[in-house]
This record gives C-alpha cells, structure tokens and sequence, in this order.
C-alpha cells in the first residue's frame, strides 16, 4: 500500500479542502473554515455524504432544514439533497462520500 499526499487547495473564500484518503468506492476530505462567515456555498451532489465536525461551530441547511453542529457532532447527507453551511466559529469538517468525488481529484 502507498500513502499518497494531497494538496491543500481553496474551495471557497476562506474554506480550504483536503483529500486525506480515496478509493473509487469511497473518500475522505478535510475542510477546513479559517473564518466566521466562511461559506460552504449551497450544492447537491449524487454522492452521499458523511460529515463529522471536528473543530468549530457550523449552520447547515440541508433540504432547507437548518441546525447548528459543534465538535463530536456527525450526520449524513443524501443523494442529491441541497445543502451548504456556514461557518461560526472556525473549524475542520471531515466528509467522507460514496462514490468518491473524482472532481476533488
């Protein structure tokens, strides 16, 4: 098995995205927020996808319901559901999707 090392590349103003681990059947991704009021832009995707909040304060919209997540907190996104975020507090977000996303890639 070999390690592989991904950038760190912005996803959006003040959000950066890292792969941390891929297969074609399943990737990890660490973003994370540098400021409050960074955005994870509203989006949908066919993946499913896993978030754990590792660090910070986050709002999420998912289907146009809104909550607030903290550390420890973890959900799951489906199949082609809006969603996006904002930060509160800054902060690191693991997602891991199904498939993997080949456009992180």
């Amino acid at each position: 098995m070999h390690v592989k090392t991904f950038p760190e590349v912005t996803a959006d103003p003040g959000v950066k995205r890292q792969v941390l681990s891929d297969s074609p059947q399943l990737m990890v991704v660490a973003f994370r927020f540098r400021e409050p009021g960074a955005e994870g832009k509203l989006h949908s995707h066919p993946h499913v996808q896993s978030t754990y909040v590792e660090s910070g304060r986050f709002r999420f919209s998912i289907g146009g319901e809104a909550f607030e997540v903290a550390p420890g907190d973890s959900f799951v996104i489906p199949s082609g559901a809006a969603h996006g975020c904002i930060c509160l507090e800054p902060g690191t977000l693991i997602d891991t999707f199904t498939p993997r996303r080949d456009d992180f890639l």
